[in-house]
């Protein structure tokens, strides 16, 4: 690798929007230089709906992870929900082009490019040709062809398609936050990048990730991506819950149940102060508080397993679940999966230092799916100089480039 490699993702979530900065060295090893997050403004359930408002948060976090780096941000590989993903699967064929019959990467693209001719709603679009399989002559359980001798080469890829529309308003809120966008790469793909080990995804895992909106459900079988499940809920919904229950307001309630939240009762009982929206003082126990939030969480579990039965999955993959997202940061959480779902439950959280939480699993996920996939990226822009923030310092910019 002549240069390092600068790799930024964007995890435009229902409660946070998350920038990471990721450079990768000679060695191919990645390291995260940046990180920005904003509150996600905007959206409702992981969809725009307020352009402007989601710009303001994308351009927040942006800046947040320039101030850190002293470099200028100008694309970034954006996460894309599980709600507005479908996934199909289709074969390509071609003939081996080379007179040696020697398979190379012009073969490979071609045969990928054959996947694609499928038919597709109008309102979709493909976004990722994931190759599960590849054939030559017949011989299947082929991961990488290139360089094999043959004259026949087949695929079988997994089709992603995302909403037109969907794709537009999130590419639009991007380009006038003055990014331009690499690529889309599903969330639960890039989450699975960095959750599961080679092993948990050949034996088949259940990748469960929390988060503020939805739950996305991910299952992972002989290393491969097979199915997928949404749920309109989240951290979100707990935090009402104990706003709700405890009467005081949205941003109180996500701050207790950080501070003192759990999913099950614990020997220890303590008890704090809150102010209800009526101004007044009560003492609270945190037994009462994991009243609130168990059921909630219970039912979160109750819901996935549910839908997992509905796909066929009766019984617990060999390699387990594998809770992260923001809420799997929940103390008694893995035991309630347990309890609810059975097999072996474990919480993940990135390995990298300064994003050492499970909120940070998509995000960063999407950097080493970028790299473990040789994605391409644009050069960063460099700077010695203190680089300019916020909407008027990119508009004395191009003042500045106009009259040069």
């Amino acid at each position: 690798m002549p240069q390092k490699r600068i790799i930024t993702s964007l995890d435009i979530g229902t409660s946070t929007t998350k920038v990471i900065v990721g450079e990768q060295d000679r060695d191919g090893n990645v390291n995260i230089i940046g990180i920005g997050q904003s509150k996600s403004l905007g959206l409702r359930k992981g969809t725009i709906v307020d352009l402007d408002s989601t710009v303001k948060s994308i351009v927040e976090a942006v800046e947040q992870a320039e101030r850190m780096i002293g470099i200028q941000i100008s694309s970034v590989f954006v996460g894309i929900p599980a709600a507005h993903v479908q996934m199909l699967k289709n074969r390509g064929v071609v003939a081996v082009s080379g007179e040696d019959k020697e398979i190379t990467e012009y073969d490979y693209e071609r045969v990928l490019q054959a996947a694609k001719v499928v038919a597709i709603p109008p309102e979709r679009e493909i976004i990722q040709t994931i190759p599960l399989n590849f054939i030559v002559d017949g011989y299947d359980g082929i991961k990488d062809p290139v360089g094999m001798i043959g004259v026949r080469l087949e695929v079988e890829a997994l089709i992603l398609t995302a909403t037109s529309t969907v794709l537009r308003n999130i590419k639009k809120c991007i380009e006038r936050a003055g990014l331009t966008v690499e690529n889309f790469i599903l969330n639960s793909l890039a989450t699975g990048e960095v959750a599961l080990s080679a092993d948990e995804k050949e034996l088949g895992s259940i990748l469960v990730d929390i988060g503020g909106g939805t739950t996305e459900v991910a299952i992972f079988q002989n290393s491969n991506l097979v199915d997928k499940i949404v749920l309109p809920i989240g951290g979100e919904h707990i935090t009402s819950d104990i706003s709700k229950g405890l009467r005081i307001p949205l941003v109180e309630g996500e701050k207790i149940k950080l501070r003192y939240g759990s999913a099950l009762y614990r020997d220890e009982e303590r008890s704090f102060e809150i102010t209800t929206v009526g101004k007044e003082k009560v003492s609270v126990s945190t037994q009462k508080l994991t009243d609130i939030i168990e059921p909630r969480v219970q039912e979160i579990f109750y819901l996935i397993k549910k839908e997992l039965l509905k796909l066929g999955y009766s019984e617990v993959l060999p390699g387990g679940i594998v809770l992260t997202g923001g809420v799997a940061t929940l103390p008694g959480i893995a035991e309630v999966a347990q309890a609810q779902l059975g097999g072996n439950v474990r919480i993940y959280q990135p390995q990298f230092i300064g994003v050492a939480d499970p909120s940070f699993s998509t995000g960063t996920g999407i950097i080493e799916y970028v790299v473990n996939n040789s994605l391409q990226t644009s050069a960063p822009v460099k700077s010695n100089k203190v680089i300019g923030f916020g909407l008027l310092a990119k508009l004395k910019e191009l003042f500045n480039d106009f009259f040069r």
